[in-house]
């Protein structure tokens, strides 16, 4: 009887650890990107091991400074503020190699992971693999998105940018809505948390040598003036 309650228990318990395991968050690299606009900045990290392509396209996209003067072109409050793609939403115009990496396709990596308030979502056509640099950052949950899109990344900071985007005012043009101003994205930087760390640890290191090496040289003075 002892046998069979603990074999009950062990499975139980292995049952639990996957159901823990599938449902928590996946990891954020340590790459952070920054959208800089007239409400407000938005940083977010990318999802590598859950869209390792789109994770790559996108941040590519990024370095090359495709996002600048791009903007905003839809905020439906409480569901999702879309990106336009960069080849038609950018008012500057784009060199080469931007158009190059802009129009590229994406395959469409659909995950388990959940789109809720935060959440990174590229935007397609009817296709899967039709993706290129529009995406949606989630106003609030939308499970009837999941699995049909491409999570790969949420936002870190600037929920607060995010909530002034959904207090302007908007129009409605077929099945979305739209605000009535242009959302630029003004500029964008990146960097990377880890460099960030070091630079803080390596700052610590010396102010902790630079007084070692005051009091070395204070009790030096004292035994052997």
């Amino acid at each position: 009887m002892w046998k069979s309650n603990n074999s009950v228990s062990i499975v139980f318990f292995i049952c639990l650890f996957f159901v823990f395991a599938s449902s928590s968050e996946p990891q954020l690299g340590s790459a952070r990107v920054v959208f800089q606009t007239d409400y407000g900045d938005i940083e977010f990290g990318f999802y590598p091991d859950v869209a390792p392509i789109t994770v790559d396209h996108i941040f590519k996209l990024v370095r090359l400074g495709c996002y600048n003067t791009n903007h905003f072109f839809r905020v439906d409050k409480g569901f999702v503020a879309q990106v336009a793609d960069v080849s038609g939403g950018r008012s500057a115009p784009m060199n080469e190699e931007q158009r190059k990496e802009a129009e590229k396709k994406v395959i469409g990596e659909f995950s388990q992971v959940k789109h809720v308030r935060g959440i990174l979502s590229m935007g397609r056509y009817e296709d899967p693999n039709s993706a290129q640099s529009s995406f949606s950052i989630l106003l609030g949950d939308a499970p009837h998105l999941d699995g049909q899109y491409a999570i790969f990344g949420k936002v870190t900071k600037g929920d607060g940018t995010l909530k002034k985007l959904e207090q302007l005012p908007t129009r409605r043009e077929g099945i979305f809505v739209m605000p009535t101003e242009r959302i630029t994205i003004l500029s964008s930087y990146y960097y990377d948390t880890e460099m960030e760390s070091c630079e803080l640890d390596r700052s610590i290191l010396k102010r902790r040598l630079a007084a070692s090496a005051v009091e070395i040289e204070r009790q030096r003075m004292k035994c052997f003036p």
